[in-house]
């Protein structure tokens, strides 16, 4: 690491670092690549697995849509009556009230590509079903976009999936995170039960109307299929809604990437996709190989019994979504808490609560990806804090050993300081409240909710993209022992809090 930053310098490193993925200083091919292509301006024709034709004979899945539009009131821009937005802007979101396909009836087969390699047999072990393209040096996708590019590969049929929702599906979102992630929960000697995550978005807008993204925060599920994908035992995919806003939304008002943007979040109640029972044959044969008919002599359709599935090995649900979030969130690796239970257990362990309330969910696709004034957009969000600070191995360590991490939603935290059933977390929250600048705010306290050091994110990210020279506040100095400016300024931040909170944690 030292010898990598005597010969590359901080910003040089920070490149390097945001390219070598698996972290052991060096450049594979496959981490060089969009480095290649930003130079040459020629990207390679990737290796897709072509689609297979299923076989016509085999067994058929039918899975059902089910859906409830967006909740307009849980839009902020509801509260002033969408004042100065055009009706136009939002007709795309207000029109989607059904789903696009409400049933479909798919090939069984065409599940394998849910199916793990063969170097990903443990529980929990996550693999790619669709690999992210996306890192700090590629940026993001372009917003001024209609339709989606054609699927290739593992990408035909969740686009396929997500099709019954709404006729454009991006199965590869402008912003990192990008792709679908998977994982074995529970295996027999014939059946998985692969669990999923998912992260896509779609464009409700056509022309003449501008752009309108809907990206809710994630896609997640399982399906039980037979390990030669011949049978599907049952398949569930769903949007949660656990949380009171799930979508982020963003629409252009004009056909140019410089032009302004509105952004805003709202809570999606059903967006879900399940089998209605397992795969059955599309054919069937005597036991002389004769076709026979699918219905009985009475006219009933014939019942299949399907053999018990006993499972040989499984985790519990939560925890393979946790390894999920995971591979798409390495932030993660601190255990974030609910921002009671944060308070509770830093006071158990006698430490700072660090604490990040922000307008959307931090572990979601569906915070805010970029706030935007005008035609230019705001850096204080979310992902640009996930992508680079939280996911450092320096903050990674201090937070594990002298802090509880939490994050929250604004709204969730209104709410708990309105409920007076209970005067200590509306007073946590109060005191959170009062310290928050929008987007993002970032706040360490004591275990009793007193906040002895605070940061905007805005004004982080400003003073982290300035020269060192040019800083002025000892508060929060470069240091040139880490990988960027960013790491460092956090780092002081952090070590700021421990200093103030001293007097406290001593009595």
């Amino acid at each position: 690491q030292e010898l990598a930053l005597k010969s590359l310098g901080s910003e040089g490193l920070f490149l390097f670092s945001s390219l070598d993925t698996n972290n052991d200083l060096h450049l594979s091919p496959e981490e060089f690549k969009p480095i290649a292509e930003k130079l040459t301006g020629v990207a390679p024709i990737a290796e897709f697995e072509e689609e297979e034709t299923p076989d016509s004979s085999g067994e058929t899945l039918s899975v059902m849509a089910k859906f409830q539009p967006l909740v307009m009131e849980t839009m902020t821009k509801s509260k002033d009556g969408f004042l100065g937005i055009s009706h136009v802007a939002l007709s795309g979101l207000r029109n989607w009230t059904t789903p696009a396909a409400p049933r479909s009836v798919m090939f069984a087969r065409q599940f394998k590509a849910f199916l793990p390699p063969k170097n990903k047999q443990d529980l929990g072990d996550p693999w790619w079903i669709i690999p992210s393209e996306l890192n700090i040096f590629t940026g993001y996708l372009s917003n001024n976009r209609f339709y989606p590019p054609p699927p290739k590969g593992k990408e035909v049929l969740i686009h396929k999936l997500l099709s019954m929702f709404h006729p454009r599906p991006f199965v590869k979102t402008r912003f990192a995170p990008q792709g679908a992630v998977a994982c074995i929960q529970a295996s027999s000697s014939s059946y998985y039960t692969i669990a999923f995550r998912i992260h896509a978005e779609f464009q409700l807008n056509e022309p003449p109307d501008f752009p309108f993204w809907f990206s809710p925060g994630q896609f997640t599920g399982y399906i039980i299929l037979s390990k030669d994908s011949s049978h599907v035992r049952e398949f569930k995919l769903f949007v949660p809604n656990n949380r009171s806003l799930n979508v982020d939304m963003e629409w252009l008002y004009g056909a140019s990437e410089s032009s302004n943007m509105e952004v805003d979040i709202g809570y999606l109640p059903q967006m879900e996709l399940e089998s209605t029972g397992p795969s059955i044959p599309s054919v069937i044969h005597d036991e002389n190989g004769n076709v026979i008919d699918s219905r009985d002599p009475s006219g009933e359709p014939i019942q299949f019994v399907f053999e018990e599935i006993t499972w040989q090995q499984e985790i519990p649900w939560e925890e393979a979504a946790q390894k999920l979030e995971l591979a798409m969130y390495p932030f993660k690796k601190v255990s974030y808490l609910p921002f009671t239970q944060a308070f509770e257990r830093a006071k158990a362990e006698k430490k700072l609560v660090h604490s990040i309330l922000l307008w959307g969910a931090l572990d979601d696709h569906s915070e805010m990806h970029q706030i935007t004034i005008s035609s230019f957009p705001v850096s204080g969000s979310g992902r640009t804090l996930r992508e680079t600070v939280l996911e450092s191995s320096p903050i990674l360590a201090l937070l594990n050993e002298s802090f509880i991490s939490s994050w929250s939603l604004v709204k969730e935290l209104e709410e708990l300081q309105n409920n007076k059933e209970n005067e200590f977390h509306s007073k946590l929250a109060a005191l959170h409240l009062a310290k928050y600048n929008f987007p993002v705010e970032m706040i360490i306290c004591l275990p009793n909710g007193t906040v002895i050091h605070h940061i905007n994110a805005n004004y982080f990210l400003d003073i982290t993209s300035m020269k060192p020279e040019d800083v002025e506040s000892s508060i929060f100095s470069f240091s040139s022992n880490f990988e960027d400016p960013s790491t460092a300024t956090y780092l002081q931040f952090l070590k700021e809090g421990l200093q103030r909170a001293k007097p406290y944690l001593q009595t």
